[in-house]
């Protein structure tokens, strides 16, 4: 990616979800957070996803006029990113009704340039020149989140949650201060409050920390944090319903939580498992069970390999519990592995603890799995790295589980 520096006033990126944008009300609320931004002295980018339900109610509608056939994937990209223009253009005018003069741009015109892989692309490179132009004119820049154009001149976009994507990738490119993400929840906690009134928000955590947290569900998007990761960009995470101080994701020396070798919970509560049984135990094996399932966009996580005594063996793995159906059909369509019979179980969870302090430090996974007895929840499967340690239990035994585990890694306190 290519980065411009300029000698011109700071910048700092925004980015407000569809829920910061669901009617004309809240739209005007944001622009005057926005003019509050602008009244400190900084240049502001404004990144907006498309209001409300609205991309939901798209893929219905293309779902519906397909008429039971898969949408294409060229025109779905097309259609979906209509969304996000309908957010900027509003905001846009929003602003400028209140005298603040700025202009709205498509991925497009920001210069944002993908690959060509529809519905998942990545951003190769970002040409800030117009972005540039506008700053310099004294504008306020609204940029339409999850899109951008392909080497091809086609539309491309980026995957659910691809707005934070975009608003990190262009607070790269333009090398301002920081990217600061405006949502519904206020922060990141220890564990989802919804869980246990003992969780409480970070005020700041690291970039690796975050990408496990998020990786394993937290309510950020991965790739945006890897991108804040490499080019060592600060996130802050916040409410765009209040004014309360939310969460800085940097890559900085923590000061406040550097003593706490536990720093979260995470927890997914839409996995399910897969077992395929009796395979004919020879090298390869693993590569021709999982390979068609990446082929199709199947992403499996935990994998578990028992090999018995007559030379077959067990293979059990997680999927997200939409693609369970999918996953298993793949495998029984597929004719190079032998096996015996293909299980799925459903209505599972990953609950993992994660801290870097864990990196140095023995005796978390004894404390977490005797935690967890004591609290008779059953664990099916077990993973780990060198800063997270991940469960599958009953979905059912979730809250439970992070309960248990809250307290037992005293995670309501701050050190």
């Amino acid at each position: 990616m290519t980065i411009n520096v300029s000698d011109a006033r700071p910048v700092v990126v925004q980015k407000y979800g569809g829920s910061s944008l669901a009617d004309a009300e809240h739209i005007h609320n944001v622009a005057a957070r926005i003019q509050l931004r602008r009244d400190d002295g900084v240049d502001v980018i404004v990144v907006v996803s498309a209001m409300g339900d609205s991309t939901d109610e798209l893929i219905s509608l293309s779902e519906a006029v397909a008429g039971g056939t898969q949408p294409d994937a060229r025109e779905m990209d097309t259609l979906l990113s209509t969304g996000e223009l309908v957010s900027s253009t509003l905001m846009a005018m929003a602003l400028k009704a209140r005298g603040c003069d700025s202009i709205s741009l498509s991925g497009i015109q920001a210069g944002i340039k993908t690959d060509a892989v529809h519905g998942s692309a990545r951003i190769a490179d970002i040409n800030t020149d117009r972005i540039r132009t506008e700053l310099d004119k004294g504008r306020i820049v609204i940029v339409a989140g999850f899109q951008g154009l392909a080497e091809s001149g086609d539309i491309t976009t980026l995957g659910r949650g691809g707005s934070d994507t975009t608003a990190v990738a262009l607070a790269v490119a333009v090398d301002a201060e920081r990217c600061e993400i405006y949502t519904d929840v206020d922060g990141i906690y220890t564990t989802d409050p919804r869980l246990t009134d003992k969780a409480r928000k970070l005020s700041e955590i690291g970039f690796d920390e975050m990408l496990e947290m998020a990786v394993l569900g937290a309510k950020m998007n991965p790739r945006s944090i890897e991108l804040g990761a490499v080019y060592d960009m600060p996130v802050y995470v916040a409410s765009s319903f209040s004014s309360e101080p939310g969460t800085l994701i940097h890559g900085g020396e923590q000061t406040m939580e550097v003593r706490k070798a536990v720093t979260g919970i995470a927890v997914d509560s839409n996995v399910a498992k897969i077992t395929v049984r009796g395979v004919v135990d020879r090298p390869g094996v693993a590569a021709g069970l999982l390979k068609p399932l990446a082929d199709e966009g199947v992403s499996v996580d935990v994998i578990v390999q028992n090999t018995s005594s007559d030379g077959t063996t067990d293979f059990t793995f997680t999927v997200g519990q939409a693609s369970v159906v999918k996953a298993a059909q793949l495998i029984e369509d597929q004719s190079v592995i032998e096996y015996a019979e293909v299980i799925t179980g459903s209505n599972l969870a990953k609950v993992s603890i994660v801290g870097t302090g864990m990196e140095n430090a023995p005796g978390y996974a004894a404390r977490m799995f005797s935690t967890l007895s004591e609290a008779k929840v059953n664990i099916d499967m077990i993973t780990t790295s060198e800063i997270r340690i991940t469960t599958i239990i009953d979905r059912e035994q979730v809250q439970k589980a992070v309960q248990s585990l809250h307290d037992a890694f005293e995670l309501e306190k701050s050190q």
